[in-house]
This record gives structure tokens, C-alpha cells and sequence, in this order.
């Protein structure tokens, strides 16, 4: 069991651009702050390491626009030799990897303008992966998308885009995972699309509290969630966070995820899931900081 965190490491001192608008593209300006990109990148998965953090989700803003139509720039050719130390590098250390794209990937949207945009950009985020030579336990995570007024068929224009290989290929399919989410798609409805398209549920710990499929206890709804995994896929992953609560111990908009990770609950989700084995991906704002308290525990529980 690895425990991780997602993107951004306060604690690494960096002057990397993340990325720039849009009216400030240049191919001069994007080579520059892809190369500080890559060297912040390094030296987080070096902090993870001293730390005994051995799973990661990169940024998305890894290559600013590079599903972007400006973008003509061949930047994994020319950044070959960087991608392929830090692929080195995280096989090494045996560091498992995600990345997640923004809510903008809506692959089952009716417009084909969207679609179109969400397959470049899934594209872009496993040619990242691929420029590493990570193999299939490296995986891009995806929500289902909209409802439309008629749930039914927006999971079946899902399941035919995805099984169309004129539309999704191979490069795509070997890395995709969905999760379920906290109001629209429960772990029952991507259980159905696991049963028509094959691809594997990362099973969100906290957004099966706010929206389950049918009350099933956690450990039934881990265990069908991990069934979907095949062993070229990896460990299965599971997303956990808790409910956020203001200063007078109100809870938050429901879904809000927390500021910490409250070590009480942590405790017992172990407890609960004990003899099962999968990576953890925190979604905790604090991100490392309760990444490290997190392994902790778990040091503590396997002594």
C-alpha cells in the first residue's frame, strides 16, 4: 500500500511558471517554463522519496497548452532525454503515478466540439506518460461527465465513444480509469460502464459517503470497485478524503473536502479495510503535510 498526494509540494523551493496565458504564447516562452516544469518535478518526486512518499499524481499544467491547437511544439522529442531520467527515476524507485485532467474533459458531452477537445487532452496527458516510459500501472483518471437530462443515455454515448477505436485508441485505453463521483455517477453506474467498456473504477472513498449506489458496507464497495483492476493495471487505487467542517464545527458544502486528514477516521478506514491491498491518493488540501501523517499511521499499524 502506497500513499500519496496530488501536484503541488509547497515545501520545494521553485521559480517554476507553472504556465501563462494564452496571449503570451511563444514557443520560446513554452520551452522555458516546460524545462522549469520538469525540473520542479524532479525535485518534488526527490522530496517524496527522502519522505518515503511513493505515489504521486502530476499536474496537468505539466506542458501549458499542449492539447491547445497554438501548440505545433514537439515538446517530447525535445525534452526526450529529461522525460526519460525522470521516468528512470520513478521506476527506480518503484513511485506509482497518476495525473487527472480538469473538469473541462467531458467525454460523453453532446457536442463533438467537446469531446474532441477531451480526446486531445487525454491524449496529451498519456503521451506524458509515455514520454517516461511508464507502463500501465500509470493511469489517468477521468469523472463520467454531464447527465444531460437523460442519464441513461449519456452513459451510453460514453460507452459507444469509448468503444469506438476510431476514437479512443490504444494509447488512451491502456491508462484510463473513471471514479465515481459525489452527485451524479455512483460506483453502480460505473460498475455498468466497467461491464461494457472494460476500463477500471478508482473507487472514491468520500464521494461513495455522499452519494452511494445503494448503502452496500465500504468493504463490499471497495472490493467490487477492485475487481475491476487487472494485474497489468497495478494495485487499485482508491481516492480518500473526508467532509470539510468550519470553525464552529459546521459542515461545509457537502462534498467540500477537508483542510487535514482527521486521523481518527484514517485509523478506522483501515481497520475497516484491513487484509486489502491498494494505493491511496489523498485529496486533502494540505497534501503532503497530511500525506506524511497518514504514513505514519500506517507505519505505526504494520509494526
Amino acid at each position: 500500500m502506497k500513499i500519496g498526494y496530488s501536484c503541488i509540494n509547497n515545501s520545494v523551493i521553485s521559480t517554476a511558471a507553472s504556465t501563462f496565458r494564452l496571449a503570451s504564447y511563444s514557443e520560446s516562452r513554452l520551452i522555458h517554463t516546460i524545462k522549469n516544469n520538469l525540473s520542479h518535478l524532479t525535485d518534488i518526486l526527490n522530496y517524496n522519496i527522502k519522505n518515503n512518499i511513493l505515489f504521486f499524481r502530476i499536474t496537468s499544467k505539466l506542458i501549458p497548452f499542449a492539447s491547445h491547437p497554438i501548440c505545433k511544439f514537439d515538446w517530447s522529442t525535445h525534452f526526450q532525454l529529461e522525460f526519460e531520467e525522470i521516468g528512470d527515476y520513478i521506476q527506480k524507485h518503484n513511485i506509482r503515478i497518476s495525473m487527472h485532467p480538469d473538469q473541462f474533459v467531458i467525454f460523453n458531452s453532446p457536442s463533438i466540439k467537446i469531446v474532441d477537445n477531451s480526446i486531445r487532452e487525454l491524449r496529451y496527458h498519456c503521451k506524458v506518460l509515455d514520454a517516461m516510459c511508464l507502463d500501465q500501472t500509470a493511469k489517468v483518471q477521468i469523472h463520467i461527465g454531464g447527465v444531460y437530462r437523460n442519464k441513461l443515455e449519456a452513459i451510453e454515448r460514453f460507452i459507444k465513444m469509448y468503444n469506438d477505436e476510431k476514437i479512443v485508441d490504444n494509447l488512451i485505453r491502456r491508462r484510463l480509469v473513471i471514479e465515481n463521483d459525489d452527485h451524479l455517477y455512483n460506483l453502480k453506474d460505473c460498475l455498468f460502464i466497467n461491464q461494457q467498456t472494460g476500463i477500471p473504477i478508482v473507487f472514491d472513498i468520500f464521494h461513495h459517503q455522499c452519494f452511494s449506489s445503494n448503502g452496500e458496507p465500504l468493504i463490499i464497495a471497495i472490493q467490487s470497485a477492485m475487481s475491476t483492476w487487472k494485474t497489468t493495471d497495478g494495485l487499485p487505487m482508491v481516492d480518500y478524503s473526508n467532509q470539510s467542517f468550519d470553525n464552529n464545527g459546521l459542515r461545509n458544502r457537502k462534498g467540500k473536502h477537508s483542510t487535514t486528514i482527521d486521523l481518527t477516521l484514517f485509523r478506522n478506514f483501515l481497520k475497516k479495510t484491513e487484509g486489502l491491498d491498494f494505493d491511496i491518493m489523498l485529496e486533502i488540501k494540505d497534501k503532503k503535510k497530511s500525506a506524511l501523517k497518514a504514513l505514519d499511521v500506517l507505519s505505526k499499524k504494520m509494526r
